[in-house]
């Protein structure tokens, strides 16, 4: 029976016992999604079949229609459960050694944003009246830089009012058809967020009724989200400005924040980056123009020595 085993069978096994349960819901569905590509790439590919070329094969398929890096996170998936199928003897030798890494040209994503003027116009059109809408959402964001998950995870019991803290510990899987929480991101993600003095009055008073450890803006109805990016790109024509997504709000903070010389380091822990390189390579161009410009700044001074 062994030798009629498919791979795409085999690593259908494997992740169900190796990785449910051991690994946060959104990975799973990476290792899900894996799974069904080797389905529909490789369907009636066997496991005593697997060799260097069969396995070159699989992964230069998949290339096809993908960047490097999402090709590397495919081979991880599949090298992980082929690993073990050779510790189990299933098969003799590991076909992905040496194996190459291809991948369709890296698109170069330009990070969208909006500047201060265009978010003073944004923050205009909202309507901050009485009772949760996404108005309010779109403010916290603006104002904070919250990830989409972690804005709709907040509860009122997440806001320290007296010292004008947010404080981060959990997400909301709107993912899932029964939303509920979720961990963060990563060990960075729970952080205390400053809060401006007029947020705190904002959502002290909004949120002074409401359950403190039920979610603000998650209630009964599954969220989806472009259905917030559609409200927020109707206020940016509104506003006759850049439309921009929820996540474009999360660069405008990080953004305005970088031009007003706030370190790179105090950006990370606002945004809560596992580390400042992520920081600098996603606001390499603002980063540049700042540099730029200290550039002017020191060459200004050292000829005013002379």
């Amino acid at each position: 029976m062994t030798q009629e085993l498919l791979l795409q069978d085999y690593f259908k096994q494997w992740m169900e016992l190796y990785k449910r349960d051991a690994v946060r819901k959104v990975t799973y569905d990476k290792y899900q999604l894996t799974h069904r590509h080797i389905k529909r790439l490789a369907a009636e590919l066997k496991l005593s079949d697997l060799t260097r070329l069969t396995y070159q094969q699989l992964l230069n398929d998949y290339a096809k229609n993908h960047e490097r890096q999402t090709v590397l996170d495919f081979h991880r998936h599949v090298r992980g459960a082929i690993i073990d199928a050779v510790e189990e003897q299933l098969i003799d030798r590991d076909p992905t050694r040496k194996a190459i890494l291809k991948g369709t040209k890296h698109r170069k994503h330009k990070t969208k944003y909006l500047n201060q003027f265009e978010l003073r116009a944004l923050l205009n059109e909202l309507t901050l009246n009485d009772g949760v809408t996404w108005d309010y959402f779109i403010l916290l964001i603006a104002k904070t830089g919250l990830r989409f998950s972690e804005a709709l995870g907040l509860t009122p019991n997440d806001f320290d009012f007296s010292r004008q803290n947010l404080n981060v510990s959990k997400t909301w899987d709107y993912k899932s058809v029964v939303g509920d929480f979720a961990p963060t991101k990563n060990m960075s993600s729970v952080r205390k967020i400053q809060l401006d003095w007029q947020t705190v009055i904002q959502f002290s008073q909004l949120t002074k009724n409401l359950p403190d450890d039920k979610p603000i803006f998650a209630g009964d109805k599954r969220i989806f989200n472009d259905t917030v990016n559609h409200f927020l790109e109707r206020k940016c024509k509104q506003a006759n400005i850049s439309v921009i997504s929820i996540h474009g709000l999360r660069h405008t903070h990080a953004s305005l924040l970088l031009y007003a010389n706030v370190s790179i380091a105090s950006v990370a822990r606002r945004l809560g980056h596992s580390n400042m390189t992520t920081t600098q390579s996603t606001y390499l161009h603002i980063i540049q123009e700042l540099e730029n410009q200290d550039n002017d700044k020191v060459m200004k001074h050292l000829a005013a020595l002379v």
